[in-house]
């Protein structure tokens, strides 16, 4: 019972100690709870709605869009600007399909599958016509075409056709559920648009005064007082006056996503004089045996040249632009001896081994011959060129064969900026650019045999087979290990803002600054491979210096220091105060303007005072009139011009953006065009449609967008 006692005399104590106890309790599971989730969010893309996005699946719609552009220009591979590129046009698209959806959704609005039937049949859509499947007659996108080719895909993989034709297919049925996909997106968006036309509409009354404010000219005499004539010591700027303006604009200031700003110090790493002379004795050596005769293909695969040599003649655009600038006025057989480019930072050789006149577009049709042996495919294959050779239909044997023999247009840009050839694909499209029109060749190769005709050729070009040996003045790994060393040195004496500004004068450094720094951009300071800095910018504290980075194309050093965090919402007044400074001066100089000019009846007067005179013609409502002696577009003066009648004068000063102003209209004047409604009420639903389009930043503002993908690449 005395153990009870000193237990219920303590109670206080007791009780405030076991709910601190409680407290930490739920305050650590609270917090593990919200760093999970934190955690959780940080593994996705991003999110619309609530609606996550995984790394994976985001991925997944990338590879699919690089897809189509690699086949669009029969590439292998994206540069990483072109990848950033993709990344941002697939997530923008996501974002407002979502936003679309979610809208549609609430109205409504589906996008059926006979809409899409109909719109393919009607074949105008333009998606449709950046597709394969369209009738060169006509230039039309062609549904029989697609649906032929739907079926051929669907039964390809039974025919035992060869790897590269059975890749050709998958690469075009990709394409084309790609183009499917977007076209839904289209026109459900289309769709929501067009219902929100239909709820923006004009009429009679404003359509004469939308005509008006375009048709009815004043001329004036203008008296104008700028600004810039009164020195800022004339004024003062208080902090009341910078509160009461901050209070008036504060939602101009309001921000919606996190932004930074950093300062940082960049050294690129160049080739020293000692690597420059290494290289230009390396290329010598190579010139050297090119002159003799070697191999070119050989000799531009041992020099690792930025510019690989196909072995086939192509077009001067498949050339850097330097290189094709001197190659149309070579002659076959010369080459051309090192040149420095300073554009690209490379040294050159150039070997011009042939220059020939071919079709820049060829149309072509074909059969391909497989078979359960190579043996009888080539049996098969000359079965068919017999025929071909004694007047059977070609078309009508690709058929029997399983196939459409449909024509089918080949570019030069096509296949000329492909990274190597083997040796069946440059038969293949040397034999197409050598053959003439209505000639057919069986070509044999190791996994079957093609029937190849030419149906047309056009537009004749000449094309260059050129041995090219392009190489970049790179830095030795003593040239970089000496700057590594040194910016290292510079990097651990940095441990503040300032020891860091002062610290780089001392080792010939400079300190940039960039403000304002968005999650989504892609690079820090423009500098390629900046991801790892990207992510420790929006992890890092205010006055934070990062770790020694390591970027670009592996040849620039980087140090950052955070030094100021933007947070959602309202900008402080201390982030704007510039800004705001300048506007106070603006409004307490018109005041003083006004102040001066006040009781000022006309244009006389006003010039008596100081006031700059000039006239101004054909004044409209619907455009701001532009002011010489200010250099400012005035909006505002247009207003008071167009609401003023002949004669008259001002009734009270202008406050303009760049000055105060006073006028005279001398006379109005209507030009002699008559009012067509329709096109007035059509161009007032236009306007009302495009300030409607702002709807989109509100929905964006809405959904909460959250956006990780600085995160990821």
């Amino acid at each position: 019972m005395a153990a009870l006692g000193k237990i219920r005399s303590k109670g206080v104590l007791l009780i405030s100690i076991i709910g601190l106890a409680l407290f930490a309790f739920i305050a650590e599971e609270l917090f593990r709870s919200c760093e999970s989730t934190r955690n959780s969010d940080r593994q996705q893309i991003g999110a619309v709605y609530g609606d996550k996005i995984s790394y994976e699946k985001f991925q997944k719609l990338v590879d699919e869009y690089s897809d189509v552009i690699k086949m669009q220009q029969n590439r292998d591979n994206l540069t990483e600007e072109e990848l950033n590129q993709v990344r941002d046009q697939v997530w923008n698209t996501y974002v407002n399909s979502k936003l679309m959806e979610n809208e549609a959704e609430k109205l409504g609005l589906t996008v059926t599958d006979d809409e899409i039937r109909n719109i393919l049949t009607e074949g105008t859509n333009q998606l449709l016509l950046q597709t394969p499947f369209r009738n060169q007659q006509t230039g039309r996108f062609d549904v029989n075409m697609l649906n032929n080719f739907i079926t051929e895909y669907k039964t390809a993989g039974s025919k035992n056709l060869p790897a590269q034709s059975m890749e050709q297919y998958t690469k075009i049925y990709n394409f084309w559920t790609f183009i499917e996909k977007t076209l839904r997106q289209q026109t459900l968006a289309q769709k929501y648009q067009s219902l929100l036309a239909h709820c923006l509409i004009s009429n009679p009354v404003s359509a004469k005064m939308n005509f008006d404010g375009k048709n009815i000219e004043s001329n004036i005499q203008l008296a104008s007082v700028a600004y810039a004539s009164v020195n800022d010591n004339q004024i003062k700027v208080t902090d009341e006056d910078l509160k009461k303006k901050y209070d008036e604009e504060k939602e101009q200031f309001k921000q919606y996503v996190e932004t930074r700003d950093i300062k940082y110090v960049d050294f690129c790493v160049r080739a020293s004089e000692s690597d420059r002379a290494e290289l230009y004795s390396d290329v010598n050596g190579l010139t050297s045996r090119l002159n003799k005769g070697e191999d070119a293909g050989k000799v531009v695969r041992e020099a690792s040249s930025l510019v690989t040599y196909l072995g086939l003649p192509v077009s001067d655009k498949a050339f850097p632009t330097d290189i094709a600038a001197k190659i149309d006025s070579m002659a076959v057989g010369q080459v051309v001896a090192p040149y420095v480019n300073a554009g690209d930072n490379t040294l050159n050789v150039i070997k011009l081994i042939s220059k020939v006149s071919q079709p820049d577009s060829i149309q072509y049709r074909q059969i391909q011959v497989g078979g359960a042996t190579v043996d009888a495919a080539r049996k098969t294959a000359d079965s068919i060129y017999t025929a071909l050779n004694a007047g059977a239909d070609f078309e009508a044997l690709a058929k029997k064969y399983g196939q459409d023999g449909a024509k089918q247009w080949l570019t030069t840009a096509q296949y000329e900026r492909s990274a190597s050839f083997d040796n069946d694909t440059k038969t293949y499209l040397t034999t197409m650019n050598e053959l003439g029109v209505n000639e057919t060749k069986n070509l044999a190769f190791t996994s079957g045999n093609v029937i190849l005709q030419v149906v047309d050729r056009k537009a004749m070009i000449n094309k260059y087979d050129a041995a090219v040996i392009k190489r970049t003045f790179d830095f030795s790994k003593k040239t970089y290990s000496d700057a590594f060393n040194k910016f290292s040195q510079f990097v651990s004496q940095c441990q503040t803002v300032k020891s860091l500004e002062a610290n780089a004068a001392k080792f010939g450094y400079k300190v940039q600054e960039h403000k304002d720094l968005f999650n989504s951009e892609h690079y820090v300071a423009g500098i390629h491979s900046t991801h790892d800095a990207m992510k420790w910018i929006f992890d890092a504290k205010e006055g934070d210096i990062s770790q020694l980075y390591e970027c670009g194309d592996n040849d620039h050093l980087l140090v950052l220091v955070m030094t100021k965090v933007h947070p959602e919402g309202y900008r402080s007044l201390e982030d704007v105060k510039d800004q705001l400074t300048e506007e106070v001066k603006k409004d307490k100089k018109a005041e003083y303007i006004m102040n001066k000019y006040k009781g000022v009846n006309s244009i006389a007067a006003a010039q008596s005072k100081g006031a700059t005179v000039s006239n101004v013609g054909q004044v409209t409502f619907s455009a701001p009139t532009f002011v010489a002696s200010t250099g400012a577009n005035e909006p505002a003066l247009s207003g008071a011009v167009y609401a003023t009648k002949a004669g008259q004068f001002c009734k009270k000063p202008v406050k303009g953006l760049a000055g105060v102003y006073m006028f005279q209209v001398v006379n109005k004047t209507k030009t002699a065009e008559k009012i067509n409604d329709k096109q007035e009420e059509q161009e007032l639903t236009q306007k009302a449609m495009q300030m409607a389009g702002r709807f989109a930043e509100e929905l964006y503002i809405k959904a909460k967008v959250m956006d990780n993908r600085y995160l990821f690449f």
